[in-house]
């Protein structure tokens, strides 16, 4: 494997060579009760652990809803880290983004910030603990990407960056060579530096439409400096394989390339949009959409591609609300906010406030300094602490029936930390 270039941020100390490596763990749990480890393992979740040899950790959600073992696999790529105000390190949100990696059908997409590259691995369906990194890591024509999107149905990978170099850039992938080559940005004028200033003024998520017909981008603004933030829209167009520099078509039949026409608007009522879902089902396609200077809010994406607001809620106490999954079970959105220790349900319908989970309540997950990324899958809530040094990254599990947490699994054992960024769930 070539050496991943990690030159362009200084506090990034990459190995010069990277190999794939699978390790395999036994998670441990604040709570007193052990874990009952199925021997099925059907869904699993995935986050990055975004070190300086950044890897995926896989997690098997047993039968009962609760994780059990785990493996590490490196992503060939290095991870990196943000800076705040004063450049310090922006732990415990490294990559100041939702979405640092995605799954489209059996493969896991997953950024590296400090080598400006894409990794592309293949989920064996048998042992969803086992990843096999596809082709090489592909480079970025920009720098810090922090968010990921991918298509089954066009065979598309999208990733936004928030650097020096920040836009979105496209390629096609398949399963036998991986990623090829990525597409010339697509830029966003933020004026951003390398490691990027955050979380203000940066990329915040890149997401398809639920019809895979779309690229939805959010950016968050800086109310204190009237910068405003906007949703980026790029539809995406029908192409083939020799245009798209790939190999095998997609799902469906065909082969889709992202259109370099952009719609942007930025929604009255909004300032610093962060994570957001496609609302299921929803005719006019609609966005749930937290934002960290109030709450969470619905848009609404008219047919020129531009966003309205349709509602909002503002979540008393907030800090920074930026998290969001959307539970098919329950047919609400779960929102978190990396300084409160607590999980928001809300609306679909107008985002009103359904309930809170608070964790501090709890004495095996009291000691949170807060939540970032989260999913839903079944009836359960995953949510993920990185901690803060001092306390071991977790993962809440929390039942969306009961409101209640079932289990709470501390990952320092699996070599999870601060900087560890992302969820997706293979179900």
């Amino acid at each position: 494997m070539g050496e991943p270039d990690c030159t362009t941020l200084q506090q990034t100390n990459c190995p010069d060579e990277l190999q794939p490596v699978r390790l395999l763990f036994h998670l441990t749990e604040s709570s007193s009760g052990s874990l009952q480890l199925s021997g099925e393992r059907r869904k699993s979740v995935y986050l990055i652990t975004n070190e300086e040899e950044n890897a995926v950790a896989a997690i098997s959600i047993n039968r009962d809803g609760r994780l059990g073992q785990a493996s590490v696999t490196q992503t060939g790529g290095c991870g990196s880290v943000a800076v705040d105000a004063e450049g310090q390190p922006a732990v415990p949100d490294a990559l100041i983004g939702q979405s640092a990696l995605t799954i489209a059908g059996n493969h896991l997409f997953a950024v590296n910030a400090g080598s400006n590259t894409v990794s592309m691995l293949a989920i064996n369906p048998r042992d969803p603990l086992s990843l096999q990194l596809v082709g090489e890591p592909a480079a970025l024509p920009g720098t810090f990407p922090n968010t990921v999107a991918a298509s089954s149905k066009n065979s598309l990978v999208c990733v936004g960056m928030t650097g020096s170099k920040a836009g979105i850039s496209c390629a096609n992938f398949d399963a036998q060579n991986g990623i090829g080559a990525m597409d010339d940005l697509r830029p966003f004028e933020i004026n951003q530096s390398d490691p990027p200033v955050g979380p203000l003024n940066t990329v915040s998520q890149t997401f398809f439409s639920e019809d895979q017909t779309t690229l939805f981008t959010t950016v968050k603004g800086d109310p204190a400096v009237n910068n405003t933030g906007f949703l980026s829209v790029f539809p995406v167009t029908a192409g083939n394989a020799a245009d798209a520099n790939a190999c095998a078509q997609g799902a469906a039949g065909q082969i889709g390339t992202l259109s370099r026409e952009e719609t942007r608007s930025s929604p009255a009522g909004t300032a610093v949009l962060f994570g957001s879902l496609p609302i299921p089902n929803s005719m006019p396609p609609q966005i749930f959409a937290t934002d960290a200077s109030f709450g969470a809010a619905i848009l609404n994406v008219d047919d020129s591609l531009n966003a309205n607001l349709v509602a909002n809620q503002s979540i008393a106490d907030q800090v920074a609300t930026c998290w969001v999954t959307i539970s098919s079970f329950t047919k609400t959105a779960f929102v978190t906010d990396v300084a409160v220790n607590r999980i928001v349900e809300m609306s679909l319908t107008d985002a009103s406030i359904v309930g809170e989970i608070d964790l501090t309540q709890v004495a095996e997950s009291s000691q949170d300094p807060g939540l970032i990324d989260l999913r839903a899958a079944g009836q359960f809530v995953y949510a993920l602490s990185p901690g803060n040094g001092t306390t071991q990254a977790a993962i809440s599990v929390v039942d969306a029936q009961s409101k209640q947490l079932v289990q709470h699994a501390q990952l320092g054992a699996v070599g999870v930390g601060a900087r560890a960024q992302g969820m997706t769930i293979l179900v």
